[in-house]
């Protein structure tokens, strides 16, 4: 697994090992924590290092790659393009010829819902067109495409999976998103209610939806994980290689997840209105039908006041035991 020390990977990671998996890390810990690694073997390397990926898949005998890899902060992405297209679709590219030569027969990629843009009605299937707006997404789609050719060429099969806004944490509080000048709203605001953060910014409060605020559609970071491992199974019976979108198929406004926030921990947020960010939709939600018919995926934790007390009972952690 690639970036399984991550905020994503290592959630995955944990459950893959409760299955009983066998799983090696591969994370250069630029943006991952070895705290987040548990009980599987890490390596600690890079994915666009060739010679590193031909080795771990050699000597652990890799019938399977999960690849979570990647730079993921939009703005970031925006000012530094050349940096998301280098370590995103260049090092994927690097990995997947590792992967042919190899032999590797099933492989889930993380993916985007930032490859579709900005749908007009804020909603994405996956038959909707791919329109990305910034560089992250264009280098998922980029990677995505490479895929799709490389499984024509070759015995691989792959689920590339397409996430919508992930949030939340462990259940258990082991391990959760600790991501330095996080962007993500759930844990912006969390970071807010533990008093990390002094106040909380709305970009955008004049959108066309029912309190003027962006909508998302949020899924809890757990039911993304599983997600992965259904993908799997799906693989390994045979499944053809699919594309699908991950999210509940619903959405919350900006400040219904501040209310929730604010319900959660019995606190009230300093709340700051600012104008609209350049490129956010509305509202942008998933069609998320297939992946249930498709994969059998069942969540369990579709519910915001969830998601946000895994979160918030993971920042509090964080407050006494700084990663």
């Amino acid at each position: 697994m690639t970036g399984g020390a991550g905020y994503i990977g290592s959630h995955v990671v944990l459950q893959l090992a409760a299955r009983g998996e066998r799983v090696v890390i591969l994370d250069d810990l630029s943006r991952g924590f070895r705290q987040a690694v548990l009980d599987a073997p890490l390596v600690v390397g890079k994915v666009g290092d060739r010679e590193a990926v031909a080795r771990v898949l050699r000597e652990h005998a890799v019938d399977t790659v999960m690849h979570f890899a990647a730079y993921t902060i939009v703005p970031e992405s925006v000012r530094e393009p050349l940096k998301y297209y280098a370590n995103n679709t260049c090092s994927t590219r690097t990995l997947l010829e590792c992967c042919v030569e190899a032999r590797v027969k099933h492989f889930v990629f993380s993916s985007t819902a930032a490859v579709y843009g900005t749908p007009a009605d804020g909603v994405a299937a996956e038959s909707t067109p791919t329109a990305p707006i910034n560089p992250y997404g264009t280098s998922k789609l980029m990677s995505e495409w490479m895929l799709a050719s490389v499984a024509q060429a070759s015995p691989l099969r792959y689920a590339a999976l397409r996430y919508f806004n992930v949030a939340g944490s462990d259940s258990g509080c082991r391990i959760g998103q600790a991501t330095p000048n996080a962007t993500l709203l759930i844990k912006v605001a969390c970071e807010a209610a533990v008093g990390k953060r002094e106040h909380i910014s709305i970009y955008g409060t004049d959108y066309p939806t029912a309190d003027g605020t962006g909508v998302r559609d949020y899924i809890h970071v757990e039911d993304l994980a599983t997600a992965h491992l259904d993908a799997l199974a799906y693989l390994r019976g045979g499944g053809t290689s699919t594309t699908l979108n991950v999210g509940y198929g619903h959405g919350y406004s900006v400040r219904e997840v501040i209310d929730s926030v604010e319900r959660v921990s019995g606190r009230r947020l300093k709340v700051r209105e600012e104008p609209r960010r350049a490129g956010d939709p509305a509202a942008l939600v998933a069609r998320a039908e297939s992946i249930r018919s498709v994969l059998g995926w069942r969540p369990r934790l579709n519910d915001l006041d969830t998601i946000v007390r895994t979160a918030y009972a993971w920042e509090q952690r964080l407050q006494r035991e700084p990663w």
